[in-house]
């Protein structure tokens, strides 16, 4: 090894460095700057395009460190100049002689540096190989030949492959130079739009659905106040509530859902459905509970009547329907809408008086939940709303 060696070894790692930055774009132009994920992307091209590869360790021993003070192995040197666009460090060194180098003929190698290159043949293509050995068989001559002479006559050079296409180099060089420039504002708003997508990948990708809900035996709209649970899986339950009248629109992305569908006078409801082909509109019938319909009818059924004898027939009439429907162990909340008195437990007779005293504010009676089981009513939660909260 001489200083010459050394010298056309730092050459050749500019050379792999412009080779490597025709395709790609590291964090740094210069090598010896290069870390973690830019020496696994060279490493990869390296395989790719001279059918090898140096380690890690090697990269930070000789491109770390500038100039290196060790040559590689001749099969790493060998490796890089394929790399680079020559077939081996002797053909690389040929085209980069310094002015006076006598360049020593690889047919006069010694026997440990034959036995060295041979180690490597098979790391090589196979255009190299056909070269190291056709040179390794060739008989040494006593004839005392002008290397420098041998160089220029009598053995055929190789052009570096970058000269050959220089010109198509220098017609991509603005486009290299453009995405260089702009390459991470390209970068930044790859980043946004991806960000973007899935910020909004719910509202993106969901449907809605709209539901309507009808009297199944009067064929109008639902008269309370409707509570909807919506089931997700691994989630808590959903609560909707929907005014009478109104429809209940839902988004999703799900290919199944699962709700359930409650009101004072209906039957509960679960409803599933498999979205995947399901329509975007649907109208789902509620089977009225009739006995709890008829409870809330007696509740605010008028009882003034043309003459006070008629008034009393009909008072008592409400009182033996209100009873027969009403179980007698029966829990009755009344619900106020100030601070004073928030709610209030009333037992059986004294909802039955309340409802069956002739005043204006029954009008306003509005049950907000009643419980039904074996036939008689068994909870009852209303509230009687001002005339405010009526107009509303």
């Amino acid at each position: 090894m001489t200083d010459l060696d050394l010298l056309h070894f730092e050459q050749l790692k500019k050379d792999v460095q412009a080779q490597y930055l025709e395709e790609y774009t590291p964090s740094y132009d210069d090598i010896s700057k290069w870390k973690g994920i830019d020496i696994i992307y060279f490493q990869e091209d390296l395989r790719k395009k001279a059918k090898g590869n140096i380690s890690e360790k090697s990269f930070y021993t000789y491109f770390k460190n500038s100039p290196v003070t060790k040559l590689p192995r001749i099969d790493m040197l060998n490796l890089l100049s394929i790399y680079a666009g020559y077939d081996s460090w002797y053909e690389f060194k040929k085209q980069h002689l310094f002015a006076g180098e006598l360049l020593q003929d690889e047919k006069d190698l010694n026997d440990e540096e034959i036995q060295e290159l041979e180690e490597t043949i098979n790391q090589l293509p196979q255009t190299s190989k056909t070269e190291v050995f056709s040179q390794k068989t060739t008989p040494k001559t006593t004839e005392n030949t002008d290397l420098q002479k041998s160089i220029s006559e009598n053995q055929t050079i190789s052009q570096n492959k970058n000269f050959n296409t220089s010109e198509e180099n220098t017609l991509t060089e603005p486009n290299k130079k453009f995405i260089k420039k702009n390459a991470w504002a390209m970068i930044t708003s790859v980043l946004i739009i991806i960000t973007g997508v899935l910020g909004f990948k719910d509202e993106i990708f969901s449907k809605e659905y709209k539901y309507c809900f009808t009297d199944a035996d009067r064929g109008v709209s639902v008269i309370n106040t409707l509570e909807i649970k919506v089931f997700k899986e691994n989630e808590s339950p959903i609560l909707f509530k929907i005014n009478p009248g109104e429809c209940f629109r839902y988004s999703t992305k799900d290919k199944i859902l699962k709700m359930q569908i409650t009101a004072p006078f209906y039957e509960p409801l679960t409803v599933n459905r498999s979205l995947e082909n399901a329509p975007k509109e649907e109208m789902i019938e509620m089977k009225p509970d009739d006995y709890k319909m008829a409870a809330y009818y007696f509740s605010i059924k008028d009882v003034k009547g043309g003459n006070p004898e008629e008034q009393f027939a009909l008072i008592k009439q409400k009182r033996k329907q209100l009873e027969n429907l009403i179980s007698n162990n029966a829990v009755i909340y009344q619900v106020y809408d100030n601070d004073t008195y928030g709610i209030e437990t009333l037992d059986k007779q004294k909802y039955i008086t309340l409802v069956t005293t002739p005043t204006t504010s029954l009008k306003n009676l509005k049950v907000i939940e009643m419980k039904k089981d074996g036939g008689k009513i068994i909870s009852i939660k209303f509230k009687i709303a001002n005339t405010d909260e009526k107009n509303k």
